[in-house]
Order: C-alpha cells, then structure tokens, then sequence
C-alpha cells in the first residue's frame, strides 16, 4: 500500500492521547479522560477508514468525521 502521511500522523496522535488518557486517570479524572480517549482515537480510526471508502463521498464524509473529531478532542485538550 502507498505511503499514508495522514494516517501515519493519526496513529501518532492516537498513541499520544492514549498517553494522556492514562495520565489522567492516574490523577483520577476519568469523565474528561474517557471523552478524550474516545473523541482522539476516532480521529485515525476514520482517516483509516477513508483509505477503504466506498466512493468520493463516502471518503470526504469519513475524512469530515475525522476532522470533527478532532476538534472535539482539541476542545477538551
């Protein structure tokens, strides 16, 4: 499969805020650490995705997810 910038840097990111999570949680904040966790790894999980999209559309909706996504995590971040 051809080089993936974009998914390669979503990976990176997913580990980063798995990091996060586990810090948090070790500080025993968990509402925020669970919202993180869940918004951060969505972001490459939908990147991932959109390598597989089933047309034009599918992959610019899988791609616009992604992108909500992450500024939901940056909100909380």
């Amino acid at each position: 499969m051809k080089e993936n910038k974009l998914a390669e840097l979503s990976m990176e990111f997913s580990v980063d805020i798995i990091g996060l999570v586990k810090q948090l949680k070790s500080n025993h904040e968990s509402i925020i650490s669970n919202q993180i966790g869940r918004s951060g790894t969505s972001v490459g999980a939908n990147i991932h995705e959109a390598q597989y999209a089933q047309g034009n559309k599918d992959f610019i909706s899988k791609h616009e997810i992604a992108l909500n996504e992450a500024s939901e995590t940056g909100y909380f971040k």
